[in-house]
């Protein structure tokens, strides 16, 4: 007869689902504190001190002084086209990447594996990549955030991990019914793939959504302003009397307070809302690109 478990085996579980519950605590908390202001009335949030649990005054005077800024909507429209583009830029270039490095017959390929590898640690810096953008004529344009990060040494690993994990039985096949290697790839290794594809479209559309660092080096011109460069400088140059007119000169920085927690909800809320859809796609996608070297 089976005996149950034991004393430390119980304190072990328990001491397990505390620790659990407090990283979900200190992962969420953060999150919950941004949605609660942003709700909150702009006085009754700038008096309070301590933890905060609800919304203070529930209001929509945040959300509606974003709505007022242009720059938000000009952000976004330019941070989709970087997102969708983006995407469809990096997917392509990993993938033609990955299927030439994972084919076993390709002329120094460990060669190639290792010199793109070094790529991860070592880079030219920050003033070559500035002068190439600007020769090839790049600057000041939104493709300037696209075509230099077309591919990541990271997800192209990923990836060609995965391509070289399908049986080489299918190629051949396919090779002796009269397919070509961009057949083979985008009928036969891309679906069966597509727990990888789904990883790699979550990987490259957060970063191009979160992207603003390249963006504030080689766009000046605001009307090309991506979203989270519109974010920051919100935050960082406390810009928001433009969202708050008609209020009082006394109550613009209270106004203001709410404004930027309103505005981090705005411009997270679209990634949170795509994240549960492939999610379910996440383990299973890293763990095939991760089986084989």
């Amino acid at each position: 007869m089976r005996k149950g478990p034991s004393f430390v085996e119980r304190l072990f579980d328990v001491a397990i689902h505390l620790i659990l519950t407090l990283l979900v605590v200190v992962t969420l908390y953060p999150l919950l504190y941004v949605l609660f202001a942003s709700f909150s009335n702009a006085n009754e949030l700038v008096a309070h001190k301590g933890i905060l649990y609800k919304s203070l005054g529930f209001s929509w005077e945040a959300y509606k002084g974003v709505m007022k800024n242009p720059g938000i909507l000009i952000g976004y429209r330019n941070t989709m086209f970087i997102v969708v583009a983006g995407v469809l830029v990096n997917l392509l270039m990993t993938a033609l990447g990955a299927y030439v490095l994972s084919r076993k017959n390709v002329i120094w390929n460990k060669a190639f594996m290792i010199i793109i590898v070094i790529t991860m640690f070592f880079h030219g810096g920050l003033i070559p990549l500035y002068l190439i953008v600007k020769n090839v004529g790049l600057l000041d344009t939104l493709w300037a955030t696209i075509i230099p990060f077309s591919i990541s040494t990271f997800n192209l690993i990923i990836m060609r991990t995965a391509f070289m994990a399908i049986p080489d039985s299918l190629e051949e096949s396919a090779k002796i019914d009269g397919a070509n290697h961009f057949t083979i790839l985008f009928r036969i290794i891309i679906p069966l793939s597509m727990p990888v594809i789904a990883v790699m479209i979550l990987y490259y559309a957060v970063d191009k959504w979160n992207g603003w660092f390249y963006a504030s080096i080689f766009i000046k011109n605001r009307d090309l302003f991506p979203l989270q460069l519109v974010l920051r400088e919100i935050l960082i140059s406390n810009s928001t009397d433009g969202m708050s007119v008609g209020a009082d000169a006394g109550d613009r920085f209270q106004i203001g307070e709410t404004i930027k927690y309103a505005t981090i909800v705005v411009a997270t809320l679209p990634i949170l809302c795509v994240y549960p859809f492939v999610q379910r796609f996440f383990v299973k996608g890293v763990m095939v690109g991760s089986l084989k070297g």
